[in-house]
């Protein structure tokens, strides 16, 4: 159990989270979000995620404090749950639970990551990386094995024991599981380097069929493994940084001790993409991924590739219901493509809180220019700020750009 100065920490942090969940404004945001994920929109709703949260600790209210290792992971959440909460809310969820991860051992596909990393901000956990060929020819496709997925019942029942005795009449305590993120060419990337894998698609395309099918029938296998175990999590709030609360998921026969994935929304991307051509597209990636897609729900597909000249192909990939739609999107070809028939998963560019200057103006006329267009289309629309790398150690961008999102999109 905790030592007594963790625990009174942890409990005055969790006092304060369930009075904002508590708020009526966190179930109308929940409502809002399913009527936009139904296809059914409001107005367009607006996260803020993978923000630069060194650059942020003004006044120290993210500085932790607890002993433990295992309660500052608990503080670390709350404390962000807080302070993310006060300055720059936008339309975030505050639930009145904490989620606790359950003991899943994964040997993921026995090949690990080799890289050279280079530092910009040493305090910012955003770096480079130069990746390793590790699949240099036909032999190393055997180092891509089958996961063995190992879900210890026992260790995730200390953890929630140890959790509802830290929160016992403060907020709820639930069991989050894993699985859901299937970005089959950031894998690739990482074990080959992005540069190798380019030309292997133009130089040896059977090797990388060969490669595609091999790690896809991994991927279908740790679901399966997932799934009997119950190591997959329950219906989520949130899927790749938006809001996932809909109406259609769970689906029909649903246990919440054993999640399926048709009960769960997954994710997937092709980033490296961004400059293949949609022929490619459709025989690299959605050939092998629409079989993962099918086993889940829902589906958010795209990342910061670019996706407004093939979405043609997206069309084919099952149950999807969101299309990112990158900075480097022509949008209104996106919008003209997606109609009333996805969301449209706007991601502003990060870029407009890292320069010199913060251009609030050119903020709401970026904001707005979406919503036009959109409108225009039928879209339903969500504004999406991610991937931040920098504010210039200034928070007052980022709690700025909450404030006029929220203004762009009741307006």
């Amino acid at each position: 159990m905790a030592n007594a100065k963790d625990r009174t920490i942890l409990r005055e942090l969790a006092e304060q989270v369930a009075e904002h969940a508590a708020d009526p404004i966190q179930e109308e945001r929940r409502r809002l979000w399913r009527a936009l994920n139904g296809l059914k929109p409001e107005r367009p709703m607006v996260m803020i995620e993978q923000v630069p949260w060194h650059e942020l600790n003004h006044g120290e209210a993210l500085t932790l404090r607890c002993e433990d290792l295992e309660n500052r992971d608990y503080e670390e959440t709350l404390r962000k749950t807080l302070f993310q909460a006060k300055h720059f809310p936008a339309d975030k969820v505050v639930e009145p639970f904490v989620r606790v991860p359950k003991a899943v051992n994964n040997s993921r596909f026995g090949i690990r990551t080799k890289d050279r990393t280079v530092v910009g901000d040493p305090a910012s956990d955003v770096v480079g990386h130069q990746y390793e060929n590790q699949l240099a020819d036909d032999d190393d496709l055997e180092k891509i094995q089958r996961p063995i997925v190992r879900h210890d019942t026992a260790e995730t029942d200390r953890r929630l024991a140890r959790a509802r005795d830290l929160f016992d009449g403060l907020l709820d305590v639930q069991a989050g599981g894993v699985g859901g993120r299937y970005p089959l060419w950031d894998m690739i990337a990482s074990w080959m380097g992005v540069e190798n894998a380019m030309y292997a698609l133009v130089d040896r395309p059977e090797f990388v069929h060969r490669l595609l099918a091999r790690l896809t029938d991994c991927c279908l296998s740790e679901i399966e493994q997932l799934e009997e175990q119950g190591g997959l999590p329950s219906p989520q709030g949130e899927i790749h940084c938006s809001g996932a609360y809909t109406d259609e998921l769970p689906a029909p026969g649903y246990d919440p001790a054993r999640p399926r994935a048709c009960d769960i929304w997954m994710y997937g991307m092709a980033q490296m993409f961004s400059t293949v051509s949609p022929a490619m597209f459709q025989e690299f990636e959605v050939a092998y991924i629409r079989r993962i897609c099918a086993r889940f729900g829902q589906v958010y597909y795209g990342c910061c590739e670019p996706l407004d000249d093939r979405m043609a192909a997206v069309r084919t990939i099952p149950n999807v219901r969101k299309v990112s739609m990158s900075p480097w999107t022509d949008q209104e070809r996106g919008a003209r493509e997606i109609g009333a028939d996805f969301v449209f998963s706007r991601k502003p560019s990060p870029a407009l809180l890292a320069g010199e200057r913060f251009d609030a103006e050119a903020v709401r006329a970026d904001l707005e220019t979406t919503k036009a267009l959109c409108a225009r289309h039928g879209c339903p629309l969500e504004f999406i700020l991610k991937d931040i790398s920098t504010v210039r150690y200034e928070p007052e961008r980022l709690f700025a750009f909450a404030r006029i999102a929220m203004e762009v999109a009741a307006g």
